[in-house]
């Protein structure tokens, strides 16, 4: 064993070791415990950034943990591939984007094995590869063929920046989730898959997931948006036309006044086709041109509406109320594209009346002509109706890379799917791809043009890890349900009302076609906090911020280590903006490479999981690494020194172990029960860390002196080099060898504590005896003893009777389990008697 501790060296050999053996390749075995762990996979953007390394660092010390305790653990590593950067990208540096995210993937792969996670390789998946997307183009087949999948003509969200439609759930405070471009609405015919057949029981089954945060929970039953209520017939005045809507409230046909509907709703678009009204023609499209959000957030913006002119007829009482079209009804991701107005209830409903002179507003609540509910549900034109804010998800996007969709087009607007014999339909290279035209023209019928959203490749990815080389259909359902459901899935909680609800979505169809036995994908989810870093900046000339990269700067401090000034390399002076979430925006992003090859992976490995509880934000600040860093370095000085001293014997022997040594092996036994328990099942991971720091800065100054010091001090530097091998694996695996480890550390159980000598040492704790506050003796006794009886054992201690020899005590202070003082007189007064 070198005297110094090198990351680097270490590190490679490391790493060559584990590819060079296969170490983390795993074969299905049902006679293991299966256990599998993933965290969400990255998109090719270059290199890794550091929110990257948390998400994969966690997900690495759950897999190494898992494997230490006897587990047939995968942990496979993919690419979600095809996406808008890539073609941009792209074009702008004129190449392909199959080039690009090529290159981009063998960068980040090399990245990822620098960090020393324990993927199974063998089982990497690339989304743009045509043997993953042909089984993607299979079940859009299969699902179009159950009326799952569909086209329509359709208003959407389009975003003008990217030139592409966005789903709902892409939609953000209404900005694209990618580029922040506000959206406008658009018609356009587009494919859809039919996840509203499904939004029952993705609402319902979501009390199943036991261990997801509520927080995520929360998030999707909000978004899938159960309504319980009644959906009415209005009948339209003077017509056979009949006008349903939807109301949480019955009340609300007692007191309606008036009726308020979409510019989009269908009773708009086909009034407008059987009505040339320039006016009412008009509103429509200013409606168009300033979306829903502009006006919520804009108080210059009015809300308006216009007559129609036409009325409905309440069912409940043959009241006429007017029909208004109006600009300010939120329809973002649900149902609601019409409102009963009642403005004796609703604020905004007696502004808009006032605003509108519908007088119209009295309550009908005690007309002497009102229908009973029951006797209009009789008749049908009241139902009781359980509906969902949950839209159908729109799935085709106006690209060129991304998996192209398996249909033909006729010109009379049919469409009919492509052979499963055909598949895949391979995205063809083009040099000019940006014309985004996957095939000729031909008469009467054409290839579609557009391709899947980028999401739909990641919501089945992880079927296909447990069977990445099958070829007879998507998954094979003996691998696909041994490995399945995943036991642990990490990623951030911005995918809850995206990702998230797809792969569920996703695993039930499966489900549903008899592939998959287990009603969710993941059994528990965990949501890694952002991290966040420092940043700088500067103003320039035209008075704009220019940000500066923490890599270069510089810092001085005065004499009280205060930072005096900030500069960057030229000298110029920096404004320090203060900690916020890493991006490219702030120039604040940190690439690990440089922090990896200056401390070495383990390094940035443990401070990732010791700065902060998983779950909560991260500052990356570079002390804290140093911090890490020197304590590797004491553990590696502690061994070394350790391994100077020869025992005599090596017999493991702990039965007559001096009060000091027991005393340091109940420390190191009761750690252990903390650290697996703040792993396992707390996933405390920063506390883990911290009990094992706990524990070796109580070995730091121990001295070997004796054979039983000896077997002390490697029973404890053996068990915390196994309790860290999963934050720092590289250290470990070399300490683990000259420490005279059996084995491979990747192989070796997780320590289990002894609970006998832990009962032991807790059933008795060590009493300190005072005389008049001064420290005179102290010895083990029960817990359970009274003070009587502790009292009567203090009297018989040599040490103690000697001293209080013709003495008179005044007084006694026992604080349970701690101290027994005895006060005393100074004087000998029995002699003066």
């Amino acid at each position: 064993m070198q005297k110094n501790y090198n990351p680097k060296n270490i590190e490679e050999y490391v790493q060559k070791y584990w590819e060079r053996n296969c170490t983390f390749k795993v074969v299905e075995d049902t006679n293991k415990e299966k256990y599998y762990c993933l965290p969400m996979m990255p998109y090719p953007s270059g290199q890794l950034h550091i929110g990257h390394v948390r998400n994969y660092t966690i997900s690495d010390v759950i897999s190494r943990y898992q494997r230490t305790l006897g587990k047939n653990v995968l942990q496979p590593m993919g690419w979600d591939a095809f996406g808008l950067p890539a073609e941009e990208a792209a074009i702008k540096n004129n190449t392909n984007p199959a080039d690009w995210t090529i290159y981009n993937i063998n960068y980040m792969k090399n990245q990822l094995k620098m960090l020393g996670f324990s993927y199974d390789w063998s089982r990497e998946i690339t989304t743009c590869h045509p043997n993953y997307y042909k089984w993607e183009q299979w079940l859009f087949i299969i699902l179009y063929e159950k009326g799952l999948a569909y086209k329509k003509m359709s208003t959407v969200n389009w975003c003008s920046n990217d030139n592409t439609v966005l789903a709902n759930e892409q939609v953000i405070n209404g900005c694209c989730w990618r580029c922040n471009a506000p959206i406008t609405r658009k018609e356009l015919s587009q494919w859809f898959l039919k996840i509203t057949d499904y939004a029952e029981q993705l609402y319902y089954d979501l009390d199943k997931l036991e261990n997801w945060p509520e927080k995520v929970k929360m998030m999707q039953r909000n978004w899938i948006g159960r309504s319980e209520g009644i959906e009415i017939n209005f009948q339209i005045f003077n017509s056979e036309e009949i006008l349903t809507l939807f109301t949480k409230d019955k009340d609300d046909l007692f007191n309606s006044s008036y009726i308020l509907i979409t510019w989009d709703h269908p009773f708009t678009l086909n009034l407008i086709k059987k009505n040339k009204n320039t006016k009412l023609i008009n509103f429509i499209n200013k409606c168009r041109d300033i979306p829903i959000y502009q006006i919520e957030k804009d108080n210059s913006l009015k809300r308006e509406g216009i007559d129609t002119g036409l009325y409905v007829i309440n069912p409940i009482n043959g009241k006429k109320l007017p029909i208004w079209i109006t600009n300010f009804i939120k329809i973002h991701h649900n149902l609601i594209n019409s409102l009963i107005a009642v403005p004796n209830k609703r604020k905004t409903d007696l502004d808009f009346a006032n605003k509108n002179n519908i007088f119209n507003i009295n309550s009908d609540k005690y007309n002497k002509n009102i229908i009973p509910i029951d006797r209009l549900l009789d008749q049908g034109i009241i139902r009781e109706k359980i509906t969902y804010s949950l839209k159908d998800w729109c799935i085709s996007r106006q690209r060129y890379w991304g998996v192209p969709i398996p249909m033909f087009i006729f010109k009379d607007g049919k469409t009919l799917p492509l052979s499963f014999d055909k598949l895949p339909l391979i995205l063809k290279e083009k040099k000019e791809y940006q014309n985004q035209c996957l095939s000729q023209k031909v008469k009467s019928i054409q290839l579609e043009t557009d391709t899947f959203d980028t999401f739909i490749e990641s919501s089945w990815y992880y079927i296909r890890y447990t069977c990445p080389t099958y070829n007879k259909g998507i998954c094979n359902p003996f691998l696909a349900n041994y490995w399945l459901p995943i036991d642990q899935y990490i990623g951030g909680i911005e995918h809850a009302n995206m990702h998230l609800i797809y792969f569920r979505f996703f695993h039930k169809i499966l489900r549903d076609i008899g592939l998959l036995s287990s009603d969710e994908p993941a059994r528990r989810l965990l949501c890694q906090g952002m991290v966040l870093a420092d940043a700088y900046y500067y103003i320039n000339d035209t008075g704009k911020r220019i940000w500066i990269s923490p890599t270069d700067i510089n810092i001085v401090k005065d004499k009280n280590n205060k930072i005096s000034k900030i500069t960057d390399k030229t000298g110029r002076v920096l404004i320090h903006y203060g900690m916020c979430k890493m991006s490219k925006s702030k120039n604040n992003g940190i690439n690990p490479q440089f922090f990896i090859e200056k401390y070495g992976a383990d390094t940035i490995r443990l401070f990732i999981m010791f700065a902060a509880p998983v779950e909560s934000k991260l500052e990356w600040i570079e002390s804290g690494i140093e911090g890490m860093s020197r304590f590797l370095k004491r553990i590696w000085k502690m061994v070394y020194e350790h391994l100077q001293f020869t025992p005599v014997s090596l017999e493991k022997n702990f039965t007559n172990l001096s009060n000091k040594n027991k005393k340091l092996r109940y420390a190191l036994h009761k750690a252990i029960v903390k650290v697996t328990e703040d792993i396992d099942k707390k996933q405390s991971f920063n506390t883990a860390i911290s009990t094992i720091m706990g524990l070796v800065n109580k070995f730091n100054n121990f001295q070997t002196k004796n054979d039983q010091d000896y077997l002390i001090l490697q029973e404890t530097l053996s068990t915390i080099v196994i309790m860290l091998s999963p934050f720092t694996p590289h250290i470990c695996f070399i300490l683990w060898k000259a420490l005279g480890g059996r084995d491979n550390i990747d192989y070796v159980s997780w320590p289990i504590p002894d609970n006998k000598l832990i009962r032991e040492q807790e059933e008795n704790y060590l009493l300190i005896i005072q005389i008049n506050g001064k420290l005179y003796d102290k010895f083990y006794i029960k817990m359970d003893m009274d003070k009587d009886v502790i009292y009567k054992l203090i009297l018989q201690r040599e040490k103690i009777s000697n001293y209080i020899k013709n003495k008179k005590i005044i007084n006694t202070i026992y604080i349970p389990r701690k101290i027994f003082n005895l006060v005393v007189s100074l004087n000998d007064d029995r002699n003066n008697d």
